[in-house]
């Protein structure tokens, strides 16, 4: 399977998305803000998540909530 952002778009290791909306991560305490861009992004078995890195955290994140950035 392809993993896909919220256009449509094919995403592959290494790229960087942007989030489309605010998004409130339990347990940390924080949220990450609409237009955000997350660098290096790394695939995992789900094609629907992502992994990938905000300060020290590892967070996994919905395709949904991103697009990719050019």
């Amino acid at each position: 399977m392809e993993t896909k952002d919220t256009n449509g778009n094919i995403l592959s290791n290494g790229d960087s998305v942007q989030l489309t909306q605010d998004l409130k991560v339990k347990g940390a305490g924080m949220t990450l803000k609409q237009g955000h861009v997350l660098k290096k992004i790394r695939l995992i078995d789900d094609p629907e998540n992502i992994e990938c890195k905000v300060g020290r955290a590892i967070f996994v994140l919905k395709t949904c909530y991103l697009k990719k950035r050019k």
